[in-house]
C-alpha cells in the first residue's frame, strides 16, 4: 500500500517535473512526501 502511495507520487512529480516549471512548489512537496511515504515503508518491512 505504502509502496503504491510512494509510486504514485513520483509518477506525478515526473509529470510535473517534465510539465510546467510554474508548479515548482508542489514538484519539492511531491518529492518529500515520496520519500517520506518510502522510508515509511522501509521501516515497518512492507519491502
Amino acid at each position: 500500500m505504502l509502496w503504491t502511495i510512494a509510486v504514485i507520487l513520483l509518477v506525478l512529480w515526473l509529470i510535473l517535473w517534465l510539465g510546467v516549471h510554474i508548479a515548482s512548489g508542489a514538484i519539492h512537496i511531491l518529492i518529500v512526501l515520496a520519500v517520506i511515504v518510502a522510508i515509511i515503508a522501509l521501516v515497518r518491512g512492507a519491502a
